[in-house]
C-alpha cells in the first residue's frame, strides 16, 4: 500500500488499485495535477464497477487513472475482506464530482443519459455551481459517431468531460478516447446526470451516511437493480475472497 501525503493510501482490491482517502485531500490532489497540466481520469468504483470492469482491468491498472471508492457498504466490505481495513470517507460522486467542479472552476462537456437528461443537468450545474457548461450529448445518437464526438468537444474548449454511460461503456469510452480528448479532466459518472436532471431521487441524507442509498436505489428500481444487488454481489465477493488468499500466501510466503 502507498501513501501519498499521509492522507491517502491505495487499497488493491480484485485487482484495481483503489484509493482510500478523504474528499479534501483527494480535491487538492486533483487540482494540483489540473495546475500543472496533467490530464486526469477518475473513474468512481463500487461493487458494480469492479465487477463489470474486469475486461478492462488491465487498462485501468496501466495508465494514470484515479480509482476512488464510491458510496456503498461494498467496497467497505470489499477492503475489509482483503485487507482488514474501511475506507475513511464516503466519497459518493454524486456530491463530490459537483463540489470538485465548483473548485476547479473549468469548462465542462457532459456526455451519456437519455435524451435531454445530460442538458437538464447542465442547467443544474450552471444553476448550482455556476459553471461554464460547453456543451452535451445524450449517450444514443450522441455517441453514435465517436470522431464527430470527440471533434466536438475539442472545439468547445471544454476542459472537464463528464461521462454518463453506465459501466463498462463509460470506462470504455474515457480509455478509447482520452488521448484524443484536449480536456484535463475526464470522469466515468454512472447516474450523476439523472440526480442533477431531477428524474432520479436521492436517498435520505440519513441512509446516505450509512452507506445505503445501494438500498434505496434498488426499492425504486427493483428490476434494473436486482441483478446488480445479488449475483453481481456475489461475483464481488468471490473476487474478494480469492484475493484475501492472494494476500495471505504474499504475507507467508
Amino acid at each position: 500500500m502507498n501513501a501519498v501525503a499521509g492522507e491517502t493510501e491505495t487499497l488493491p482490491i480484485a485487482g484495481f488499485p483503489v484509493l482510500r482517502t478523504t474528499a479534501g485531500a483527494l480535491s487538492q490532489r486533483v487540482l494540483d495535477m489540473l495546475q500543472r497540466g496533467e490530464q486526469v481520469v477518475m473513474f468512481f468504483a463500487n461493487t458494480n464497477f469492479i465487477v463489470q470492469c474486469t475486461p478492462l482491468r488491465a487498462r485501468i491498472v496501466a495508465g494514470r487513472n484515479i480509482v476512488i471508492a464510491n458510496d456503498g457498504i461494498g467496497l467497505d466490505i470489499g477492503a475489509w475482506l482483503v485487507h482488514r481495513r474501511r475506507f475513511v470517507e464516503n466519497l459518493n460522486g454524486t456530491d463530490f464530482i459537483p463540489a470538485l467542479l465548483a473548485r476547479a472552476n473549468r469548462p465542462v462537456f457532459l456526455v451519456g443519459a437519455r435524451p435531454g437528461v445530460a442538458a437538464r443537468a447542465a442547467d443544474a450545474l450552471r444553476a448550482s455551481c455556476a459553471l461554464t457548461v460547453a456543451g452535451s450529448c445524450d449517450g444514443f445518437e450522441g455517441t453514435s459517431h465517436p470522431d464527430r464526438l470527440v471533434a466536438a468537444i475539442n472545439a468547445s474548449g471544454a476542459e472537464v468531460v463528464l461521462v454518463a454511460l453506465g459501466n463498462p461503456a463509460q470506462e470504455q469510452w474515457i480509455l478509447d478516447h482520452a488521448d484524443c480528448l484536449d480536456a484535463k479532466l475526464l470522469i466515468g459518472v454512472g447516474a450523476l446526470f439523472d440526480f442533477l436532471a431531477g428524474d432520479k431521487p436521492r436517498a435520505p441524507a440519513f441512509v446516505r451516511r450509512l452507506h445505503l442509498e445501494w438500498l434505496y436505489r434498488l426499492r425504486l428500481e427493483p428490476k434494473r437493480l436486482l441483478r446488480r444487488y445479488t449475483l453481481d454481489i456475489g461475483r464481488f465477493l468471490l473476487l474478494c475472497l480469492v484475493d484475501r488468499k492472494t494476500v495471505d500466501s504474499s504475507a507467508n510466503a
